[in-house]
């Protein structure tokens, strides 16, 4: 059985209280707890909710060090925390493959050797090669986004994007996105018939004019709850834009909880660990992605988190109802029409950070 989440209101308040003292140390890595010698901590940048507290015990146990984990609520807020640390203050880092190349363009990435992360071996080529990220990120998981409802809350069944951007008038106020902007905009982009990624200003008129037409609809453009008190589970929200495993966390709370990737296609993502060039434990950051690629490893951490693991060694040590569980492991048809996205210009980027500060100010 998982055990239970912290609820996220406490969580970003923890990260908050981390995160200060990891951007005001000038030489890169936070001051250590008392008694910690400063080599024996590792620093590890992630989503909240997203990795299995006892693994990291095993590590520290076996590795005789300490895992601090810093949480952050979102892509933007992840950006914002490395931009004003110039990537500095952590060992590793969980990011989209978007970033990739920006963040090793910046000349903030270290170099991930094949020979330090022997358990490479064990992971899919398809998702190291994807975004380029061979020698560079490590696969941590992969998924989609798409919308989770609560069938007894909402008049008919939600298989489009459309009846989300355009909600039914029992739905007003019962909305919750994601507090990023490719999801948001590249999401209404996917309902309008276009390219997740189209920059063309005319693609990208229509969809703020369909983000600003949804607004009224919407009751958070922060992300819901993973535990008993989410606002799917007590009925805050009827309707959230959701990644794939979070929405089965959910639903473990509340049954009448349904994933579905709409039928225009939804997001397509793999999430990477990336070892940072300011760290001075780059040794220990790459042990401890090696211990999460033991195949058994693998296999508790998918499992824990309900996401598809890119490691194969690890897939053949999990349940049958786990491989063919259709919101963790898609089938092709499913994914037909799912889009990976891909580094934008400047412009667009620009475009694309003023419609989401203008949407959720």
């Amino acid at each position: 059985m998982r055990r239970s989440f912290a609820s996220r209101a406490w969580v970003r308040a923890l990260s908050f209280a981390l995160a200060l003292p990891a951007l005001g140390a000038e030489s890169g890595a936070p001051p250590p707890a008392p008694g910690t010698p400063p080599e024996r901590e590792l620093i590890l940048l992630n989503w909240a909710d997203y990795i299995d507290p006892d693994l990291v015990k095993a590590f520290e146990a076996r590795f005789n060090t300490r895992v601090r984990l810093v949480f952050f609520e979102g892509d933007e807020a992840r950006e914002s925390l490395l931009a004003k640390s110039q990537g500095r203050g952590y060992d590793l880092v969980l990011i989209n493959g978007p970033r990739l190349d920006t963040y090793r363009r910046a000349g903030w990435l270290a170099p991930i050797a094949a020979e330090d992360v022997p358990n490479l071996r064990h992971i899919d080529p398809r998702w190291r090669e994807t975004y380029a990220a061979e020698g560079w990120a490590v696969p941590y998981t992969w998924g989609t986004t798409g919308i989770a409802y609560r069938s007894d809350l909402v008049g008919e069944p939600i298989v489009s994007w459309k009846q989300f951007f355009q909600p039914a008038e029992a739905l007003r106020g019962k909305i919750s996105l994601v507090k990023a902007s490719r999801d948001i905009i590249g999401s209404a982009l996917k309902c309008l018939g276009h390219s997740l990624n189209s920059e063309d200003p005319t693609e990208l008129d229509a969809a703020e004019a369909l983000l600003r037409a949804q607004r009224p609809y919407v009751k958070t453009y922060t992300y819901v709850d993973l535990d008993e008190h989410s606002q799917l589970v007590t009925g805050d929200v009827a309707v959230a834009m959701m990644y794939s495993g979070d929405a089965l966390m959910v639903k473990k709370h509340q049954p009448s909880i349904v994933y579905v990737l709409p039928e225009e296609g939804g997001g397509l993502w793999v999430d990477y660990l990336v070892v940072m060039q300011s760290s001075p434990r780059k040794k220990l950051a790459t042990d401890f992605i090696n211990f999460l690629n033991e195949p058994e490893n693998a296999a508790r951490l998918a499992e824990f988190l309900y996401y598809a693991t890119p490691n194969l060694a690890a897939e053949k040590l999990l349940p049958t109802a786990f491989l063919q569980d259709p919101t963790i492991y898609p089938s092709a048809t499913t994914l037909k029409k799912s889009e990976f996205a891909v580094p934008l210009s400047p412009r667009v980027t620009k475009r694309y950070n003023r419609i989401f500060d203008e949407l959720t100010r």
